[in-house]
C-alpha cells in the first residue's frame, strides 16, 4: 500500500474546518444525484420489507441517468437523447425534453427547475412542470456529471476538462477552472466550498462564489467517482483500486483502502454514515469500510461488476450491479435482505422517494418498487 501521506498546497476556508455533515435528504424528495450537496447517498424515511414492482417505462435505450424523484414526478435521462418526466404513482409520461445528444448526465431539480447535461456538450435548464427549456450552457466536451446547487448557483463538471459554476437565474457562467483532465464526478457542496475530484487524479477545494481553489491534494490516480463529503472528509474510490479519506483541512489521507487480494477500479461512489463507508467496486463486490479506521467491515459478492453507487435508508443499504441484480443488503452484516433480477446491467444508482425506490437498467427500462 502505499503512502496515505499526500501533497498539498494552499490553506482551505475555516469553515470546512468546522463542516458540518449536511448528510439529511431533502424531506420533498430525492432532488439529485446521492441525495443532498454533500453526496453522502444518506436518504431518510420508508420503505416496505418487500417491494414490489408497481410499473416499468421503457426508453428507446440504456438509461445511465440516475433519476430524481420530485413533487410526484421522476425525470430521468437516457441515451436516446431526451430526458423523460413520469408520473410516480402511475408511471405515465408527462413530458419529454429532446436533447442535441445522449443523456449520461443524472437530472438536478431545484427551485422548479430541472439541471442536466447531455454528450454534445450542452447544459440544459428546463421548467420542471412543462419541460420548457429556460436556458442552454454550451461547454467544450460531453457532460457526464451530475450538477449540484447552492446559493444560487449550478456547478457540474464536463469532459472539456473544467469545472463550471453557472447563474441560476440566466444560465451565464460565474467561473470556469480548467484541469487536466475530465470532470466525471458531480461535485460536492459544503458551506460554501465546491469539492470536486477529476480524471486528472487532482482534489480541488474551490470557494463557490468567487472561484477561487483554496486547496489542491493531488491523489496519483484517476477518479471518475463523486466525493462524499462527512465532517470535513473526502471519502471516494480511485481507479488505482483504492479508497481514500482525504481530510480536507490538512489535505491528509487518515486511511487508505485496499482490498487484500482482489485489485480492481472503483466507478461507484461511497455512501458515508456516521461509521461506515460502503461503495461498489469493479471487483464484483459490495465493500463497507470502517469510517474510523479504514478497515474492512464486510464485503457482499454480486455476480459481476458493481459500478451503480449504493444509498443508505436506515440500516438497509440499495443498490444495482451490472448483474441486473437491484438488492437490499443489511448494513450492519452484509446479508442479503430483499432482491430483484432486471435481466439487463444497473449502472444507475437507485432514487428512494415517497415509499419508492427507482432505478433504471442498459436495456431502457425504468423501474419504480414499492407496495403494490
Amino acid at each position: 500500500m502505499r503512502s496515505t501521506k499526500l501533497l498539498t498546497s494552499a490553506i482551505v476556508a475555516a469553515a470546512l474546518l468546522m463542516a458540518a455533515p449536511s448528510h439529511a435528504n431533502d424531506e420533498t424528495g430525492w432532488r439529485m444525484f446521492r441525495g443532498n450537496p454533500a453526496l453522502t447517498g444518506i436518504v431518510a424515511g420508508e420503505l416496505p420489507d418487500t417491494l414490489e414492482a408497481r410499473w416499468v417505462f421503457q426508453a428507446d435505450d440504456s438509461i445511465e441517468s440516475s433519476a430524481a424523484v420530485v413533487d410526484g414526478r421522476v425525470y430521468v435521462g437516457s441515451l436516446d437523447g431526451r430526458l423523460y418526466t413520469l408520473d410516480l404513482a402511475t408511471g405515465e409520461e408527462l413530458w419529454r425534453f429532446e436533447a442535441v445528444m445522449e443523456v449520461k448526465s443524472s437530472p438536478t431539480v431545484f427551485n422548479d427547475t430541472v439541471y442536466f447535461g447531455d454528450e454534445s456538450g450542452i447544459f440544459y435548464a428546463l421548467d420542471a412542470a412543462s419541460g420548457e427549456e429556460r436556458w442552454r450552457v454550451t461547454t467544450g466536451g460531453g457532460i457526464v456529471s451530475a450538477a449540484n446547487h447552492s446559493d444560487g448557483v449550478v456547478v457540474f463538471g464536463s469532459y472539456d476538462n473544467s469545472l463550471y459554476a453557472v447563474n441560476v437565474t440566466d444560465g451565464s457562467v460565474r467561473w470556469q477552472i480548467e484541469t487536466n483532465g475530465y470532470v466525471n464526478g458531480t461535485p460536492a457542496i459544503v458551506d460554501g466550498q465546491v469539492v470536486s475530484v477529476g480524471c486528472d487524479g487532482v482534489l480541488r477545494v474551490v470557494d463557490l462564489l468567487s472561484g477561487e481553489v483554496t486547496r489542491e491534494v493531488e491523489i496519483g490516480a484517476y477518479v471518475a467517482a463523486s466525493p462524499a463529503i462527512r465532517d470535513g472528509v473526502a471519502y471516494f474510490g480511485t481507479y488505482e483500486n483504492q479508497v481514500l479519506a482525504v481530510d480536507l483541512a490538512t489535505g491528509e489521507s487518515p486511511w487508505v483502502y485496499e482490498h487484500p487480494k482482489r485489485k480492481f477500479p472503483y466507478y461507484s461512489s461511497a455512501s458515508v454514515t456516521e461509521d461506515t463507508v460502503v461503495l461498489g467496486g469493479r471487483d464484483k463486490m459490495v465493500h463497507a469500510i470502517d469510517r474510523a479506521t479504514g478497515e474492512a467491515r464486510w464485503t457482499h459478492t454480486s455476480r459481476a461488476r458493481v459500478d451503480s453507487s449504493p444509498v443508505v435508508l436506515g440500516d438497509r443499504l440499495i443498490i444495482g450491479g451490472s448483474s441486473g441484480d437491484i438488492v437490499i443488503l443489511d448494513m450492519g452484516t452484509g446479508d442479503v435482505l430483499w432482491q430483484f433480477e432486471t435481466g439487463s446491467s444497473i449502472i444507475a444508482t437507485p432514487a428512494i422517494a415517497s415509499g419508492h425506490v427507482v432505478v433504471g437498467t442498459e436495456d431502457g427500462a425504468l423501474y419504480a418498487f414499492g407496495h403494490n
